[in-house]
């Protein structure tokens, strides 16, 4: 589509950076105002986890509805993405699952929160995703690599039921039934209506990401990525390209990652909710970076975090994305209760976040 909206000297690729930084922009301000995290509804504080678990989900509803409508609109074609292999590489997806949200525990945030925090002026968040972008780079092309070939060559044959829409019923049925769950947990949540409302229009970023990549921006002759949402291969995209911004070229997901730094900060210095913020002790720093490594060994593993292979994976109802998405909240909740069983009074322990 994208050759017929006559932009000359606005290649397909170059635009996408742009549409990820708008989406990242709204992204980030959204996401400031209604504190959107998985890791405060999996292992939050006990009176935040209802309210925190209501705006995800509900997030999460209008994802679903507003990818599947795409879909069945003829917008979308996802048969060839990684989400949709024959092969299940289970156990990269349940290994990297338990390790990113062990780590997102550790770290007091998934990767997406940790970006808002950073424009919020959280010096622990730039640390971590610092840590985390470095990690997940060395996980998909350095030395951890040989990790990540290894445990992804540990598959299972799945044919043509890659998805819940070859279950018995189709798309229609399966898609209304995480819609409406969905819808259940936000209406027992008690979080603020106007908190649901803003996560409504969060969610239906992912569907404006995939449409705007896998149909407004296609171009056959200069082809760009299907992606929406996600923050585990474009925070790895945005530190290298912004060292090496001569020889590596900007992409959509760098565009996303910037937009949703600077999305962050203007919503928290506009709001006088800006405050510098850094570690207390050495402890901290350790259980930080340890949280940041496994997030990132964990998020190349899994095929993405809470947003890539979370909101946006499972809006595409890929079995890949709701295993990755459900390990993820297994080894969360797993860590918050060794952690709670260890004690939550010692020296490394922070406010949350």
């Amino acid at each position: 589509m994208y050759e017929s909206l006559g932009f000359e000297n606005l290649t397909a690729p170059q635009a996408a950076i742009g549409l990820g930084l708008i989406l990242g922009l709204l992204f980030g301000a959204l996401a400031e105002v209604t504190r959107f995290c998985l890791r405060r509804a999996v292992a939050g504080d006990t009176g935040e986890r209802r309210s925190a678990a209501g705006v995800w989900a509900i997030a999460l509803a209008a994802a679903v509805a507003g990818t599947q409508l795409a879909i069945l609109s003829g917008l979308l074609d996802f048969s060839a993405h990684r989400f949709f292999l024959a092969e299940l590489p289970i156990a990269a997806i349940i290994i990297g699952g338990l390790m990113f949200g062990a780590g997102m525990v550790l770290t007091r945030g998934c990767v997406s929160r940790l970006t808002v925090l950073a424009g919020s002026g959280n010096l622990r968040a730039v640390f971590v995703l610092l840590v985390f972008a470095i990690t997940a780079h060395a996980t998909l092309k350095g030395v951890l690599a040989p990790l990540r070939t290894t445990l992804g060559s540990l598959t299972v044959p799945l044919g043509e039921t890659i998805s819940l829409a070859a279950l018995p019923g189709g798309a229609p049925l399966w898609s209304a039934v995480l819609v409406v769950a969905a819808l259940v947990v936000a209406w027992r949540s008690g979080a603020k209506p106007a908190h649901l409302g803003l996560a409504i229009l969060l969610g239906l970023l992912v569907p404006a990401g995939w449409v705007g990549t896998g149909f407004v921006l296609y171009d056959d002759f200069d082809p760009i990525a299907l992606e929406s949402l996600s923050f585990t291969s474009p925070a790895a995209d945005a530190l290298f390209w912004t060292i090496a911004s001569t020889s590596i070229p900007a992409g959509f997901g760098t565009g996303l990652v910037g937009g949703v730094f600077a999305g962050a900060l203007v919503l928290a210095t506009l709001s006088r909710r800006f405050q510098w913020q850094s570690f207390e002790n050495p402890a901290q720093t350790g259980r930080y970076a340890s949280g940041a490594m496994l997030m990132g060994v964990g998020g190349v593993l899994a095929g993405g975090c809470t947003v890539g292979a979370g909101l946006s994976g499972v809006a595409t109802l890929s079995f890949a994305a709701i295993l990755a998405l459900a390990s993820i909240i297994s080894g969360g909740v797993i860590a918050a209760r060794l952690l709670s069983g260890y004690g939550t009074k010692r020296a490394d322990a922070v406010p949350a976040e």
